[in-house]
């Protein structure tokens, strides 16, 4: 599987820009369950995950 692109996703920048969004919403919604995303965070260094975790109130 190629890189996950997770870190400069449009979806995840309308999030940023309006979570109540409709783009926004279902971007939180599908990162519950894309193996896309899993692997990113699984790249990344824990200091990096743990802020992500806290901006975007993951729990896992």
């Amino acid at each position: 599987m190629a890189e996950p692109k997770c870190s400069k996703c449009g979806l995840r920048a309308r999030y940023d820009k309006n979570p109540r969004s409709f783009l926004g919403r279902f971007w939180r919604w599908h990162i519950n369950w894309c193996p896309g995303w899993k692997s990113y965070m699984k790249s990344l260094p824990e200091d990096k995950k743990a802020e992500i975790r806290a901006q975007y109130n993951l729990t896992k």
